[in-house]
């Protein structure tokens, strides 16, 4: 099978001659540099031959040009932050205009698909980031959103609309680049931010217009719900034909996952620390210190709890940059199902 035969099979799930995979992570010393972060990303993806390419644009690449101020450091492992927020007063929602996808920060990523594109094309698979409309209100104007729902929810909902629309924008355009689907994550559609009812009124509808206005076009299609409480069922009802959230430490699990939806499943392996009952780190993540085997054998468990069928594997969410490649190559071995030994 060739890796767009593997991915599709593990969509259907059908048999696949080994189960697919990749990790991804950022690679924050090229964060403002579409072609430096196209070559890395592209040269990593070949050494540890992943089935599909996860595009790492940086975080905050969708606030920027709403008038966020970001603070860049083009140093592993520590990711630009915002400074200045773009939305600071609740007047500021309705200041908010819809943005095409060719300049600016958005161009930015835009062009970083086009250069992933021009090396990998028929060869990996590989969708872009994008963020659900209400997660970028969020990075737009932190917490204080919340306050807004309530105070003045008419003109949050209006910026949502515009933030749906340059969304769109942006999907558009990656799917003339070349992309084969996209990673859409919800950072919001926790019950630890909100109630369901919020999320079905704030986040729901413009979530659903983004979606729309791509699954009939790309093949690979994920939905990320990040963080604890994760509103699973109401994203796993989205028209994606693949989920991913943290599996390896917040509910469900994905044998429990397997009984609750039949699409793809993309997880299995830990990306996160050991708490204990305090929420004190008692170990760093696997992939950081684990042996070889503990590496593959807590890939094999994930593969075996869903008989390896309608699974991709993957992390369920970024792993350390400083993970180290015999963690990376130890991961991949596991699912060659004719190594029967490892190397200690």
């Amino acid at each position: 099978m060739n890796k767009f035969e593997r991915i599709q099979a593990a969509l259907n799930h059908e048999e696949v001659d080994r189960v697919p995979m990749s990790l991804w992570m950022h690679l924050s010393a090229n964060d403002i540099n579409p072609r430096g972060l196209a070559e890395s990303q592209v040269a990593q993806s070949r050494k540890f031959d992943f089935d599909f390419l996860k595009l790492m644009p940086f975080g905050l690449y969708c606030v920027e040009d709403w008038g966020a101020t970001v603070e860049y450091y083009s140093t592993p492992n520590r990711p630009p932050v915002v400074v200045k927020p773009g939305i600071e007063t609740v007047e500021d929602w309705g200041r908010l205009e819809v943005l095409p996808a060719i300049y600016g920060t958005y161009g930015k990523q835009l062009q970083y698909a086009k250069y992933v594109s021009k090396e990998v094309k028929g060869e990996i698979p590989f969708v872009q980031t994008i963020f659900s409309p209400l997660t970028v209100a969020r990075k737009l104007a932190g917490d204080r959103l919340l306050l807004d729902m309530k105070m003045n929810p008419k003109l949050v909902m209006q910026a949502l609309e515009v933030i749906t629309e340059t969304t769109i924008n942006f999907v558009k355009a990656n799917i003339e680049a070349g992309v084969d689907g996209f990673f859409f994550a919800t950072q919001c559609a926790t019950e630890e931010l909100m109630t369901e009812e919020e999320y079905r009124a704030f986040g729901v509808p413009y979530d659903l217009k983004v979606i729309n206005s791509y699954q009939q076009e790309t093949f690979l299609n994920i939905a990320h719900m990040h963080g604890d409480k994760v509103m699973f069922d109401l994203v796993a009802d989205y028209p994606v034909n693949c989920l991913n959230w943290h599996d390896r430490w917040v509910s469900p699990s994905l044998a429990e996952a397997r009984k609750r939806t039949d699409k793809c499943l993309l997880g299995g392996i830990r990306e996160a620390p050991y708490y204990d009952e305090n929420n004190k780190v008692v170990r760093n993540s696997l992939l950081i210190d684990g042996t070889v085997k503990e590496i593959e054998d807590h890939v094999r468990e994930s593969i075996n709890a869903v008989d390896g069928k309608g699974l991709i594997l993957g992390p369920g969410c970024v792993i350390d940059q400083e993970t180290p490649e015999r963690s990376l190559f130890a991961a991949r071995r596991a699912v060659y199902p004719s190594i029967q030994t490892v190397i200690a």
